[in-house]
């Protein structure tokens, strides 16, 4: 079986989760499924980030000791990963001992070989991002994401890194446009104007901070956090039993502000260990909330439970998934939400389901009827006139992988609205009564579409999948792992049909 290991960044637990973790979390849960679906060996990592100077002060605030606190918030992570029925494979916690033993080895080894220098910091340091920020990172000397108090001069005798050493093979590595190492372009184009715009060596540890891993050879210092934290994607392989064998990762998923430690000092890392590095880095842009940038400091977020409480999981699932910004920030509110449900999944896809199974229901004795020809010649399947079925799985096999799902489900609704016409054009409800033979033709061509549907969506929506597959007596979609090569297996004519409750109440905006 061919493996696929996709992450997210283990989130900061300084905050609690958002629609920017819960984005990045839902693609990597597409990708999961959808690799799963074609037969690969997945394994699918998140999980939390639990050390560092914000940690510390955030428990203090609350008047927790930081493990305390640390174990709280990770709670918070894992039971919205729940409600939204993400298939992680394993949650990391890089409180856990597993992981620390493991990254102070590694550590050791990047100091054994010669990589790791004592020198003296000084310079600004956003206390919210915990970095130290350069020129380009400020706006009115500041950093932009957090408020003015945060960003302090700081001076530390602390240990070094050597990332300039590796510069030039990270550069070479990104402009390889056959790998497609970064994506999207526009991504790759600013890290490589980073890079050559000059790069020093890094702080690799803290003195003031004692929330951390100590360094091996130092108990004074601990493990700057951005660095140990990086450190997961590659710890979980070691200590998971069965998991050597996925590293290195084929797809780190990351946001833009997360971007140079990922595309930049992570591969350092690993060169310095001499250990092979991931196969691609997604970095995706921002949300706008009501054209407000989701801030660090103040409250303007729209969290996955207030999706979950108003869409339903699905619901949450298909707007995260339709207005993903993979490749621009994307502007988003609850009325926008509201306007998008209704239109593709309570009139879109869930009035499809209800107009076709009341057919059934109405005409055919909720059975899947007979038909005379071969159901592989039907016009929703071959016409290449319209967006057939085979179009979409194209579009699904294309878009999914390069992290685009709106574009992925975009086809799948253009199928769904050619079902529509197709209905609109051959009215059943008038050839039930004149041509018995050509109603069963179209039925069975709607149904069919059905079929083709609930496989579409899966990756996407999997539960509204599975319950489209319980009316339709699809067995092998309802499996653990169902595999996209059952997709092209036909209905079965006399199968009994299921109606049911609609997939997706209308929703009424409160005025």
């Amino acid at each position: 079986m061919k493996k696929f290991y996709v992450t997210t960044p283990i989130y900061y637990v300084n905050d609690v989760p958002h629609i920017g973790h819960a984005c990045t979390t839902l693609v990597a849960d597409f990708l999961a499924r959808y690799y799963r679906q074609k037969n690969c060996d997945v394994f699918f990592l998140t999980g939390t980030d639990e050390h560092g100077l914000n940690v510390a002060q955030a428990a203090k605030k609350k008047n927790l000791s930081p493990q305390k606190f640390c174990d709280q918030v990770s709670a918070r992570f894992q039971e919205t990963w729940k409600e939204l029925n993400i298939s992680n494979d394993y949650f990391i916690r890089t409180t856990d001992p597993k992981h620390k033993k493991i990254a102070a080895q590694i550590i050791q080894k990047i100091y054994d070989n010669g990589d790791i220098y004592q020198n003296t910091y000084e310079g600004l340091y956003c206390i919210g991002c915990e970095k130290f920020l350069t020129k380009t990172d400020l706006v009115d000397d500041r950093c932009p994401l957090h408020p003015p108090e945060k960003t302090i001069r700081q001076k530390e005798k602390n240990w070094f890194f050597k990332l300039s050493k590796y510069i030039p093979q990270i550069i070479k590595m990104i402009e390889d446009k056959k790998t497609n190492y970064v994506f999207p372009a526009g991504k790759r184009k600013e890290v490589l104007a980073k890079l050559k715009a000059g790069v020093h060596d890094i702080s690799f540890s803290r003195a003031s901070v004692k929330w951390g891993i100590p360094i091996p050879w130092d108990n004074s210092q601990t493990i700057y956090v951005w660095i140990e934290a990086l450190l997961n994607y590659y710890t979980a392989t070691r200590f998971l039993p069965n998991k050597k064998e996925f590293w290195p990762a084929n797809l780190h998923l990351v946001g833009k502000e997360i971007s140079w430690f990922h595309l930049v000092i992570w591969q350092a890392i690993l060169l310095s260990m001499e250990l092979p590095l991931p196969k691609k880095v997604f970095v995706h842009d921002f949300y706008i909330i009501d054209d407000k940038k989701i801030s660090k400091s103040q409250g303007d977020k729209i969290t996955p439970q207030e999706l979950i409480d108003k869409f339903g999981v699905e619901g949450t699932r298909y707007l995260i998934a339709n207005s993903f910004p993979a490749n621009n920030d994307t502007n988003v509110s609850i009325a926008r939400f509201i306007e998008k449900y209704n239109a593709d999944l309570a009139n879109g896809l869930g009035n499809l389901v209800s107009r076709i199974l009341s057919l059934v229901e109405k005409y055919c004795a909720r059975k899947i009827p007979k038909i005379t020809k071969n159901p592989d010649s039907h016009p929703l399947r071959i016409n290449k006139k319209i967006h057939n079925w085979k179009r979409t799985w194209q579009d699904i096999d294309h878009f999914l992988p390069q992290c685009q799902p709106s574009e992925a489900l975009a086809s799948v609704w253009k199928f769904i609205s050619e079902a529509d016409k197709y209905i609109n054009r051959n009215k059943p409800w008038e050839l039930a009564k004149k041509n018995k033979k050509k109603f069963n033709w179209v039925i069975y061509g709607l149904l069919d579409s059905l079929c083709q549907i609930a496989w579409q969506i899966y990756p996407f929506l999997p539960e509204t999948s599975r319950k489209i597959a319980r009316q339709l007596n699809i067995k092998k979609l309802l499996v653990k792992n169902p595999q996209n090569k059952d997709s092209w297996t036909n209905i079965k004519p006399g199968t009994k049909i299921k109606s049911g409750k609609p997939l997706f109440p209308r929703i009424t905006p409160k005025i």
